[in-house]
């Protein structure tokens, strides 16, 4: 499954009438760290069908960045039911990005 791009515009859509657990990336094009864990998101979305991957790029989306307190990135965002349910900021291993899923 690929990686949707989330913005203000289409997040009640994608994120919050979804129908799976869904897993937000808060990132910037400019963040190091960022970049270290993009590709463990990426790896994520291909081997699990089981959830929604969303990337959402904090200098173009920024209204929500705020809505959700973003201070640092990367920071993920897990949403089940339409619920806020886990968060991370910084990097972590795949292991631990999936454990923030259950």
């Amino acid at each position: 499954m690929s990686v949707k791009t989330v913005t203000t515009a289409n997040f009640d859509t994608e994120v919050l009438g979804a129908d799976k657990p869904v897993l937000l990336d808060f990132w910037a094009a400019w963040c190091g760290p960022c970049k270290m864990l993009s590709p463990v998101v990426d790896e994520i979305a291909e081997e699990h069908s089981e959830f929604i991957i969303g990337k959402v790029n904090v200098d173009e989306e920024n209204e929500l960045a705020s809505r959700f307190g973003i201070m640092s990135i990367p920071t993920l965002l897990v949403f089940k039911n339409g619920e806020l349910v886990n968060r991370s900021t910084g990097v972590i291993p795949k292991d631990a990005v999936l454990g923030l899923m259950k």
